[in-house]
């Protein structure tokens, strides 16, 4: 059985128009492995001697491309940390929410056989001194600050991303982050304003960081791995926002709020270090891969005929209805998203009357169970195409219709089942699970439809989501403050209906074929950027 595939890059770098005119493989299965034919390669019109070429399917975890992904994987947890790190610690940072002891705040003690461990909580809650007085409207500012940049960063970050290097770019970004949050008990005894600008700055190179990341998948990710590669770094984030709200209020009780942001600040210094020991911008480039994993990943990639680069033909995407609607998903997506961050944490101490100290606990479930079920997920997507029992397109609607009805309608009905805490808590749970099948559907199409680029649809889809967080939190907010009963239902019920619009307008038009606007070709002067 022969398969025929055309190159558009070859093992020792990558190829474009200059430097390789064509390259044909030919590989052939006997007894269970894969031989290469003779390879005719063109350089500058002068004929090259016949080269062979063995690629072998090269599958499996103990790989160099699943390492990049596990390491992915940690840097993202330790962003996702250092992003919601000052959420954790403010309570405590200010003497005027420091204590549980706010008008609205719940009343219910726990259980008598847990009351001492209560009381105990309460004393290393006023162990730990409030050191600062800020209003909450500094308060807010503080934690928006974070975001204040976020909507100009993504662009460039991906224009970046193509001249400097995902390596240096992405490795540099790591550390600095790292630095700065180390570094913020220091700025909050400075001031107030130096507090906010370190963290403007730093919201700043974690949007870049995020956004140029996935630069790397465009030279890495074969096409029937995508989900899985992508899932597992993505995974990391979920995991992030799980330990923190596990960790993070027990760290700031005990040990003190200052060092959330120095174990945290700490662990992304490693990862910045792991970075530049392990990841490369492309398999060409990495000393320690096999070639045989070099030629799988090459070929694979040389199918879809989209090398990387950055000549935008801007008024077809701005055309493009399968562009739109990964976009208009991310918006509907993330407002789900900032529900569950900024809102589920008073939901469980306001309306299930939790304490403070299971509040924290019971957040973080939905997130984990998020993070146990967003790489199998990604397994049984890359299962499905790899066995060509679906297609990838209908792989991605299925995966996206999956991931958002069943927990809309879970999610929708945690309003009338509140009176039983349990299963209240059991379908937050269940919802967050299921949601996360729509990580390999609509969330990792932009790579589906435009792998050269994959940085820029990135920065786009980011935008998006930080529309929908700074939309988001304002409008639910409004609606809790008009009716502290019937809001939260209509918070649900907004949630559920933003979400399934997007999936509507995703199911009708979108698309996971490489988009002609996105494969290698000359176009139009008129309709490039360079």
């Amino acid at each position: 059985m022969f398969n025929t595939v055309e190159a558009g890059t070859i093992v020792g770098g990558p190829v474009n128009n200059d430097t390789v005119n064509m390259a044909q493989v030919q590989t052939s299965r006997k007894d269970g492995l894969q031989s290469s034919s003779t390879s005719r390669l063109r350089k500058g019109g002068t004929k090259h001697p016949f080269v062979r070429l063995s690629v072998p399917l090269v599958s499996g975890f103990c790989s160099v491309r699943h390492g990049l992904a596990l390491i992915l994987h940690l840097c993202n947890l330790s962003i996702s940390t250092q992003q919601m790190n000052m959420s954790i610690a403010l309570p405590v940072m200010v003497n005027n929410t420091a204590l549980p002891s706010s008008p609205n705040a719940s009343t219910e003690r726990p259980p008598v056989d847990s009351q001492d461990n209560w009381n105990e909580t309460l004393n290393e809650s006023k162990a730990v001194a409030a050191v600062y007085d800020w209003s909450p409207e500094i308060q807010g500012v503080i934690l928006s600050s974070l975001n204040y940049g976020s909507f100009l960063a993504p662009i460039p970050s991906s224009y970046m991303a193509e001249v400097f290097g995902t390596r240096y770019l992405s490795g540099t970004c790591m550390f600095i982050t790292s630095v700065l949050a180390l570094f913020t008990p220091l700025a909050a005894d400075t001031g107030v304003t130096v507090l906010i600008v370190l963290r403007v700055i730093q919201g700043i190179v974690q949007v870049v960081l995020l956004t140029s990341q996935y630069s790397i998948w465009a030279r890495w990710a074969p096409p029937q791995e995508r989900s899985q590669l992508i899932t597992i770094a993505v995974a990391g984030s979920v995991l992030g926002c799980f330990i923190i709200f596990l960790v993070g209020g027990y760290l700031c009780q005990t040990i003190g709020w200052p060092c959330v942001f120095y174990i945290f600040g700490g662990i992304g210094c490693v990862c910045s270090f792991l970075w530049f020991a392990a990841i490369y911008d492309d398999p060409v480039s990495h000393p320690f891969i096999s070639t045989k994993e070099k030629e799988y990943i090459v070929c694979s990639l040389a199918q879809e005929g989209s090398p990387p680069g950055w000549s935008l033909p801007t008024k077809a995407m701005i055309k493009s209805l399968p562009l739109w609607s990964i976009l208009i998903f991310y918006f509907s997506d993330y407002w789900h998203f900032f529900v569950l961050t900024s809102f589920l944490p008073t939901f469980i101490t306001s309306v299930l009357q939790a304490n403070i100290r299971d509040s924290g606990i019971l957040s973080a479930l939905p997130f984990a169970s998020a993070c146990i079920c967003v790489v199998p997920g990604g397994l049984l997507a890359d299962f499905l195409l790899s066995r060509k029992i679906l297609r990838l397109n209908t792989i991605r609607k299925l995966f996206t219709a999956i991931g958002v009805l069943f927990p809309a309608a879970l999610f929708t009905s945690v309003y009338w089942v509140r009176s039983s805490f349990s299963t209240t808590i059991a379908f937050l749970t269940i919802s967050s699970a299921i949601k996360s099948f729509a990580q390999s559907g609509a969330l990792v199409n932009f790579v589906d439809i435009a792998p050269r680029y994959s940085a820029l649809l990135r920065a786009l889809s980011q935008i998006f989501s930080y529309l929908a967080g700074a939309i988001s939190p304002t409008v639910n907010g409004f609606l809790i403050s008009q009716d502290p009963e019937l809001g939260w239902r209509n918070v649900f019920l907004l949630s559920a209906a933003v979400v399934i619009l997007g999936l509507i307008f995703y199911l009708i038009f979108g698309q996971a074929e490489v988009q002609d606007w996105a494969k290698c070709r000359h176009a139009p002067a008129s309709e490039r950027t360079e």
